[in-house]
Order: C-alpha cells, then structure tokens, then sequence
C-alpha cells in the first residue's frame, strides 16, 4: 500500500506566515521534524540536492512549497466543470503519461495555497455573475489535490465552503485512496469525489507512486458511505495487448465491490491516451525505460486548447474504445451516466 504522501523538503514563501494556513502548516512541518527553508518565492528555488537530473527530478516530486496564490482569475476546465479552482499545482506520484511533465515544466515540485479565504471569495465572485445557474468547480487541474490534503485540509475546507453554497458544485478527482479525514466534512451533496480507475497493467507500468486499484475501490466506497456523489474517470484508455480483457477486470472489480446505494448516482468520464511533442520529450527524460507508446506514425493529429497538437489514437481505435469501454459501462452500471469521451 502507498504511504500517504510526507515531503522530504518544505519551502516556505515570507507572505505564506501572514496567513493562519500558512502558520499551521509550518507548525505541523516542524512537530514533523521535516526540513524547512524559506524562499523569497517558488521561482526562486534552486539547487534541490541530487547528483544528476533524475535524482533532482524524485526529489522535486517529494518537496512541498508553502505559498500564496497571487492571480485569483480562474482558468475554465472543460468539459468537466465551468472553472478550476487552484488550491494547489504539482503531484507526488509518477504516473508516466500525465500531462502535468510539460505543464510544471523544470519545477515538478508541489505548491499548496494558505490564502483559501481569498481564493474562495474569488469563488463567490464568479458564482454571483451566473446566478442563479449553477457553477461546477474542478479541484484538480493541476495537481491531485486529496494526495496532499491529509497534510493541509485545504480541500476540506473546500468541500465545507461549497456545502454551503447557494449556486456552487465543486469536483475533484484523485488515484489516492487517503480519503478518511475528508468522510465526515459537510458536504451537502455538492461536491463530486471521483476516482481515476484504470487496468492492472497501466497501474502497475505506467502508475508508480499511487495507491493500487482495490485501494481506490475500497476508497470510493467508503466516500459513498459518507454520502458523497461518486464518480470514475476511466483514463488513460490505453492500448495494449489485452486491453479489452484487462479493462474488463477492472469492471468487474469495481462492479463486485461497489455497494449498491452507491450506484444510484454515478457518473464515468472516459480519456483516451494522448501526449504532444513537447510531452513526449520531458516523459522520455524523467522516465527513460518507460514502456509507454509514444509513436506519432501511429497517431492522428488534435488541435489543442493551447496551440499545440496533440497525437491521439485513430478514428477507428477510438470507436473501439467507446464501444468496448462504454459497453461495460452499460453492462455493468446500467443506470450510471457517461459524461463524455475525448
């Protein structure tokens, strides 16, 4: 089983201190004995002790910047929710594919957020302006935010701001089963816990640093228990041989455990495997002997969001795909719903 996530090194910004979160948590990191060095800003860090680039590189992974979230303008995260709500950046698993290798760029370090208050007025903000259509907020854009939230309660403190919402949903996903301090928050059935799910084979090659398949599972029923509408991402879809087998576990593992309550309102999201030139590059670097199937002749071409192609699988293998996953969705969770599939 994964260990809940413990920083091997905390940064701390001079503004974080000004904040009640701020001055808990770097009370928490010294009662911890973790070691702690003050930063004029997260731009600023330099040399992270290691020999070479992929001993930087695991060390960044496992060091936790203590800051405070300057632009309070939300990004828009379609197709799942209106807006992001940045409560932190940067993950501490090492999942070969994901898309934040390119997004953090040379600094794969995690930064939480102490200024919550401002960050949830900023909320309230654009909650006011569509009034009285719902918001939906996506918690995790740029980090798995329950990976660190055992450590920080930011996320708690979310789901409890929402709760009390008038007009605001918030949603977040994780591949963390470190759920068990977030069971008892109030969260009124506005907030969506979803969980990434994937095949044993990607798990085991492609997912390192995150907690196992019957973990998530085990985790997802629990959140159902404590009353939270449930959800799965099915993502990365992956072709490998056997893929259709293996995904078919998968079902039955989740179908076999899931308690039937928790059923009633379900949801899946499906993301077919892709990656970018850019992408390709950094996963190669910090992961050399990966097994991930990187090939562009074997690709079509996808106009991205930020101006830049992305390699996804063909039309006919993403026809595959939505048949055979979709079917199992069917088959399986009849009364669930499929949000979308890109």
């Amino acid at each position: 089983m994964v260990k809940p996530f413990v920083p091997q090194l905390v940064y701390v910004e001079p503004r974080a201190l000004e904040y009640p979160n701020g001055k808990r948590l770097i009370s928490k990191f010294e009662d911890m004995g973790i070691e702690i060095h003050k930063t004029t800003s997260h731009n600023q860090i330099r040399n992270l002790p290691g020999e070479n680039h992929f001993q930087k590189y695991r060390i960044a992974k496992s060091t936790l910047v203590v800051g405070v979230r300057k632009t309070l303008k939300f990004d828009t995260s379609k197709p799942s929710a209106e807006y992001a709500i940045p409560l932190a950046t940067g993950c501490m698993g090492h999942c070969h594919y994901c898309y934040l290798q390119t997004t953090m760029g040379s600094k794969p370090y995690i930064r939480t957020y102490v200024n919550i208050d401002e960050i949830f007025e900023a909320a309230q903000d654009y909650m006011d302006e569509r009034a009285p259509e719902r918001t939906r907020f996506e918690a995790s854009c740029t980090s798995d935010i329950v990976g660190v939230d055992h450590l920080t309660h930011h996320l708690k403190q979310a789901i409890e701001f929402f709760g009390k919402s008038k007009h605001g949903k918030l949603r977040f996903v994780t591949k963390f089963a470190h759920v068990d301090h977030l069971l008892d928050a109030e969260h009124h059935g506005k907030t969506r816990f979803r969980f990434s799910i994937n095949d044993d084979y990607i798990i085991k090659y492609f997912e390192p640093g995150t907690s196992r398949l019957h973990e998530r599972i085990e985790a997802a029923a629990k959140v159902a228990e404590a009353g939270y509408p449930l959800g799965f991402i099915v993502a990365p879809i992956y072709l490998h041989d056997g893929w259709e087998e293996g995904y078919l576990e998968m079902f039955e593992k989740l179908e076999a455990s899931l308690p039937a309550f928790a059923r009633k309102d379900l949801t899946f999201e499906m993301i077919q495997h892709r990656f970018t030139k850019p992408a390709k590059r950094v996963i190669q670097e910090n992961y050399p002997m990966t097994k991930l199937e990187l090939d562009e002749s074997k690709r079509k071409t996808k106009w991205g969001r930020y101006g830049i192609y992305k390699y996804v699988y063909q039309n006919e293998q993403q026809e595959a795909i939505k048949d055979t996953i979709g079917g199992y969705v069917k088959h399986f969770f009849p009364d669930a719903k499929i949000d979308y599939f890109t």
